[in-house]
């Protein structure tokens, strides 16, 4: 990365020993530092209510530094700059006590940072206890989500959080929106005429956005089950990919106005109600099944399940955005658990020419796609039709993509971790990448309705053998279109 300017600060990671803090921020943090990114005067602390020496718990992380950075990106003299940075206290995040020794010991001349990698329930707490202190004046906070498990338990979290701190000092994360591809969206978009000028119901016949997981719940039983699909990946990450691929140009390149356009999309979409419900909604759960051929149980199977548990570990469905853009295109959105691949791609189908020429037998070859891969090679493949190469080809057509894969082009360029860029724009003190308030809320607006559905209908999910790509209704939700998911194997 090249230098960026970061002002001193204290960074404060509350959770500092959970599953979220070891394995994502603490390398991400490393990361930045060894690249020269944190200002020399920039402190960490971690922040945890598990009992134990500071010692002890400094040693367990950097263990999990060296176990999920890579061995070659451990380097001695920066891993001892980044540990020479760290320190530890003990914290009840619920009692203010504890929060006046942690006032004593920060600088007064340095902004704080305060992540909360804990369970949403204790924002409030924390940033009360933070004010009794004063240290809320001085303080941005970044908040994990899910924030709330609905619209009005996320107005609860995000108003207890609202008491101490304005919305230009609330940071909420979506890790999708660090990616790299995705922050190339608002530049191929709107630096390239080529696409600006063909992103509207003229031009596009519809939309996917898929984000397949390979793996199961991985121990997360107790948290997922009361969330499943929907809550955890629709209403977050592939609602926020929809409004950067459906959202009109914003005025400027400043956090308002590139949110001020996702919520017009957020407001735009329509409600999923009635006997839409059938038809444009599919929810799965895996049953026992195959990943890499090796046998996987159900969901229902898994350890500490409850057998009787009707939570999706999969959604597919078929969203409408009411404006003058997009009348008339569906954007088709797809996730789910134990798929036959980690996956994450938004797939852009361009429109067929209006006079065909070609042999009859290859139309269905025809129309441009425009390939967005987010993950696991992050990169943007434009698929355009071409003669076959040779004499006896005659006019045989051909699919063949203009790729930009960013981890061939900039080989020797290692590319950052969502969650390193989202780290380093709140230590510049820039909104972009996070998500305000009125976003979340029509976001779960959305989904609720959805959820309400179900629960009237006693609509129950559908089975889907683990390794598959989901219920044989979710591959009817799109065919009754006349279309078909994208590469599905």
């Amino acid at each position: 990365m090249a230098a960026i300017s970061v002002e001193p600060c204290t960074f404060a990671l509350f959770g500092a020993l959970g599953d979220l803090a070891l394995r994502k921020l603490f390398p991400a943090l490393y990361q930045l530092d060894r690249a020269n990114l944190l200002h020399p005067d920039t402190r960490l602390l971690a922040l945890a209510r598990e009992p134990g020496s500071a010692q002890e718990h400094l040693g367990t992380i950097e263990a999990h530094l060296r176990r999920h950075v890579t061995e070659a990106d451990i380097e001695p003299a920066a891993l001892g700059r980044f540990l020479g940075r760290l320190s530890y206290q003990h914290l009840d995040f619920l009692q203010p006590e504890g929060y006046q020794a942690l006032a004593e010991q920060l600088p007064d001349e340095l902004p704080l940072i305060a992540y909360f990698a804990t369970a949403a329930a204790v924002y409030g707490a924390i940033c009360e206890n933070l004010d009794k202190v004063g240290l809320a004046a001085r303080t941005r906070v970044v908040l994990e989500k899910p924030i709330g498990h609905d619209l009005e338990s996320s107005r609860r979290v995000n108003d207890a959080v609202a008491r101490f701190f304005p919305e230009s000092r609330v940071y909420r994360i979506d890790h999708y929106l660090g990616k790299e591809t995705v922050q190339n969206l608002i530049a191929l978009r709107f630096a390239n005429s080529l696409f600006e000028t063909q992103w509207n119901q003229n031009s596009i016949s519809h939309v996917e956005i898929t984000v397949a997981e390979k793996v199961g719940i991985e121990g997360r039983w107790g948290y997922f089950d009361k969330a499943g699909q929907l809550r955890d990946m629709i209403q977050n990450h592939l609602l926020q990919l929809l409004c950067l691929i459906a959202m009109d140009p914003p005025s400027d390149l400043s956090a308002d106005s590139i949110r001020d356009e996702k919520v017009k999309v957020l407001k735009a979409l329509a409600p999923i109600t009635g006997e839409r419900l059938s038809t444009a909604v599919v929810r799965g759960q895996y049953i026992a099944g195959y990943s890499d051929g090796k046998p996987v149980p159900g969901y229902l199977e898994e350890d500490n399940a409850n057998a009787q548990s009707d939570t999706e570990t999969f959604v597919a469905l078929r969203a409408d955005i009411r404006n003058w853009r997009w009348s008339g295109v569906p954007f088709y959105l797809r996730t789910g658990k134990r798929m036959p691949q980690k996956l994450s791609q938004i797939v852009i189908h361009f429109k067929e020419t209006p006079h065909y020429i070609f042999a009859p037998e290859q139309r269905l070859q025809i129309g441009n796609k425009l390939i967005i891969r987010l993950q696991p090679d992050e990169g943007i493949s434009l698929r355009v039709m071409t003669k076959e190469q040779g004499l006896d080809k005659g006019m045989q057509l051909r699919s063949g993509p203009l790729q930009l894969n960013f981890s061939d082009t900039w080989r020797s360029t290692r590319i950052p971790d969502a969650y390193e860029r989202l780290l380093l724009e709140v230590m510049r003190g820039n909104q972009n990448l996070f998500v305000r308030k009125d976003e979340i809320e029509y976001a779960w607006k959305w989904c609720d309705q959805l959820i309400a559905g179900w629960r009237n209908a006693g609509d129950a999910p559908k089975p889907y053998a683990a390794g598959s790509w989901g219920p044989m209704s979710s591959i009817a939700l799109i065919t009754r279109d006349g279309r078909a998911w994208y590469g599905d194997i």
